[in-house]
Formats: C-alpha cells, sequence, structure tokens
C-alpha cells in the first residue's frame, strides 16, 4: 500500500521550511537588490514572486523552467504545445530564463499566447494567489527542480504537476536516498522522463506515473542568423587555424584550460564562461597568462558584425549569453565545460546539433544521459586527466558528419513522445 503523502515528518519538515522562508525573507529581498545593481531584471516585477498579477490568463498550460538551459530545453515542446492551440505560462527564477521566453517567444507574447513570469516565493500564500489567478491546466517542471511549497500547493490545489525532460543524477539519487527531497517526488502527479536508468530511480522514490520520453534539446530550434555570423567570421578569426570552442567553462577549471591554451599554439580557442558573473574574472586570468585575446562585446555589435578590423587574437572570449549556438558555429569541436570539477558537466548536445564532434571531463554524472551513449557512439571523447585532454586537442580522433547524424537522429523525438505522454497522463 502507498504510504501516505505527506507523511508526518516531512510534515513538520514543510513547517521549519516555510519558517526558514519567512526569517530570510529580508536577507532575499537583499540579495535582489544587490544584483539588481548589475542586472536590473532582478528588481523588475517584484510582486509577481509573491503571486500578484494584473490580467490572469485563465486555463493555460504552466512550465516551469528555472533559468536559461530549461527554457531552451523546454521552447521545442513549447512551440509544439502552442501548434496544438494551447495558451502557455512560462515561469523562472532567473532573468535569464525570463528573457529567453522573452525572447523567443514575443510574438507569441504580443498575441496573448504566452506569458513570461516570475515563479512565485516559496510561500503558501503566493502559490495560492498563482493558481487562482491563472488555474493551469497542468505544471512542468522542467528538469529535477524541487520547489516543496509548489508541489505540496498544486497537490492541495489539485493541480497536476509533472516533471518533464526529467533526470535524476546518480549522485543526488543517492543523497536524497530515503530523505525529504526524494519523499516529495511523491507529490507530483507523474514525470516524463530521459532514460530507462531515470526512470528505475525515480520509480524508487514512489513517484508515479513515469513515462520515459527522452532528451527535448535533441529537438531543440537552431537559430539560424547565429550559424550565418559564424558562417562569415569564421576564416577572419581563425586565419587557418583549427579551432576549439571551450562551453559552459565553471570555476575551478580556468587555470587547466589556460595552461592547455598556452600549451597548444596553433589552435584557436572561443572561451565562453557558464556564468556572466565571470566574465570579467576570466578576462583578467587570460590577460595575466600573456593570452592574446579579445571579448565578443568589445568586438562585435548586437548582429555579432564586427565593429572594427578582426584583431590578431588567440582566444575569443564569448561574454554573451544566448549565443552559444554562434560560438559552436566557429569552430571544429568542442570542449564540454563542468566535467573537470566535481559537480559535473554540462550540456553536450548543442555541439552534436551542429556536427561539432565533443570532448568531456572525468566528471560526467550529471549527463549521464546522453554522454554515455554519445562515448559508446564514438562522437564525445571522455578524458580523465588534463595531460589527455591537450593529447585529444592536438592529435584530435576521426569522427565523421555521418556518425554523428546518426546518433542525433536516434536521439531526436522527445517533443514527439512527450506529447504522447501528456495526453496519457491528463487525457489532456
Amino acid at each position: 500500500m502507498q504510504a501516505r503523502f505527506p507523511s508526518l515528518k516531512l510534515r513538520l519538515g514543510l513547517i521549519a521550511y516555510s519558517l526558514l522562508w519567512w526569517v530570510s525573507l529580508p536577507a532575499i529581498l537583499i540579495y535582489l537588490w544587490r544584483r539588481g545593481r548589475r542586472d536590473p531584471d532582478y528588481r523588475a516585477h517584484l510582486a509577481e514572486r509573491f503571486g500578484i498579477y494584473g490580467a490572469a490568463t485563465k486555463g493555460a498550460v504552466w512550465v516551469h523552467a528555472v533559468s536559461l538551459g530549461e527554457m531552451r530545453s523546454a521552447t521545442p515542446l513549447i512551440r509544439a504545445l502552442l501548434d496544438r492551440g494551447e495558451t502557455v505560462i512560462t515561469t523562472h527564477f532567473t532573468p535569464a530564463g525570463r528573457r529567453e521566453a522573452i525572447r523567443e517567444f514575443a510574438p507569441e507574447i504580443a498575441a496573448g499566447r504566452v506569458r513570461a513570469l516570475w515563479v512565485p516565493f516559496e510561500y503558501g500564500f503566493a502559490y495560492r494567489r498563482f493558481l487562482r489567478a491563472f488555474a493551469p491546466k497542468y505544471g512542468l517542471v522542467m528538469e529535477i527542480e524541487i520547489w516543496p511549497r509548489m508541489i505540496i500547493s498544486c497537490r492541495a490545489n489539485g493541480t497536476p504537476l509533472f516533471m518533464c525532460n526529467a533526470q535524476y543524477p546518480q549522485k543526488s539519487y543517492e543523497k536524497d536516498a530515503g530523505g525529504l527531497r526524494a519523499e516529495l517526488l511523491r507529490g507530483f502527479a507523474g514525470g516524463f522522463v530521459k532514460s530507462e536508468d531515470q526512470r528505475a530511480r525515480f520509480a524508487a522514490t514512489g513517484m508515479p506515473n513515469l513515462h520515459v520520453t527522452g532528451e527535448l534539446r535533441f529537438d531543440q530550434p537552431i537559430p539560424q542568423a547565429h550559424l550565418s555570423a559564424a558562417a562569415t567570421l569564421r576564416d577572419v578569426l581563425r586565419r587557418g587555424r583549427p579551432a576549439i570552442t571551450l562551453t559552459s567553462v565553471v570555476a575551478g577549471e580556468d587555470a587547466l584550460y589556460i595552461d592547455m591554451i598556452r600549451a597548444c599554439p596553433g589552435v584557436f580557442f572561443i572561451y565562453v564562461p557558464r556564468a556572466p558573473e565571470r566574465f570579467d574574472a576570466v578576462a583578467t586570468m587570460l590577460a595575466d597568462a600573456g593570452i592574446k585575446f579579445a571579448r565578443r562585446s568589445d568586438m562585435l555589435d548586437a548582429d555579432l558584425r564586427l565593429t572594427g578590423p578582426a584583431p590578431d587574437i588567440d582566444v575569443l572570449l564569448g561574454d554573451s549569453m544566448g549565443e552559444m549556438y554562434f560560438y559552436l558555429g566557429l569552430c571544429d569541436r568542442a570542449i564540454v565545460g563542468g566535467g573537470f570539477v566535481t559537480k559535473g558537466a554540462h550540456n553536450i548536445i548543442e555541439p552534436l546539433a551542429l556536427k561539432k564532434p565533443v570532448i568531456v571531463g572525468p566528471h560526467i554524472w550529471t549527463i549521464a544521459y546522453p554522454a554515455v551513449e554519445a562515448i559508446a557512439a564514438g562522437v564525445c571523447t571522455h578524458v580523465q586527466t588534463a595531460d589527455a585532454l591537450q593529447q585529444v586537442v592536438q592529435r584530435p580522433p576521426a569522427i565523421t558528419d555521418a556518425q554523428i547524424s546518426r546518433f542525433y537522429t536516434d536521439h531526436a523525438g522527445g517533443v514527439a513522445r512527450t506529447l504522447a505522454a501528456i495526453e496519457k497522463a491528463t487525457g489532456a
């Protein structure tokens, strides 16, 4: 028999969690104010974070995409939902996610078919207001975002809430086993998960109504304007050299990559930090290392055109958000950041979408699917050390476009599978 949800232990945990949010409210507001000095969007529309809105949009599909990566995962699915005549509300916690929704769906927002909002803070009253204002048909939480008050409020309101494009990395699964976080997963109405391994992990927590739907990022749209801009600049910047893009580089990896750049003088690099707050720090590190580089913001305009003569550089520092396909369009292959720190590597799908072979470091537990399959297919090289990375950069393995195309085709179709699963799970 299914255990009662929520258990007494979880109810007590939620009381402590709620108290923590109330006690922390001044600190949260100060954090938003300070972040707003550099990014005014943190301070904008603050009422939404407390469930206060203007006109409501009732009966829409609700998609929660906390930040930029989750929003990109959601984009092809939202397009498909719109094609079916749905109205969509998106919620976000970071400005990057909200801006991506506004950029991608500007015409639909103008037509009233999409609305981008801040997700409510974790207060019961804020979620009651949100659910009363919008009465969503159902909610889709992208990836593995676990917001206790969101889950409990939707369950109490009778709003079906599903995890979508969901994954449960092995380390997180082992850490959560038997704990309150794992129990919260039983509060979802179900999950649309990336692989059979993921399904088994979610099932072990007691999450109901599970469907294997694959990875939505294989279906995400590619901005052709970014590829055109890259094609125009590729020869100008590379000057006949092979080129490698370092994507989503995180703190703790910079010294390793900078040493690699200095050891490979015949290679052009495009260096893209994971977070905008790291742009200045990485620029300082490159300058201190004596590397000839230029910042994208200094040499290119908003349309990715040169603002002056092409500089003589060995590294282009990608100090912008939302232009990864441009940076990948410049290269022959990509190194995906995060793999040389224990927090784990980031998305390998964007390079593969452009038929760029991928290199990852030792820690791939965060992207086990599809990294394990990509390594087995020979389109992703898994290196364990800095020396091995340098050898692969200097003597890259032969990987054909046909290999990558076969792999990509084999794993595409997540949108169609997710739509079918939604229909089955909700009857919608």
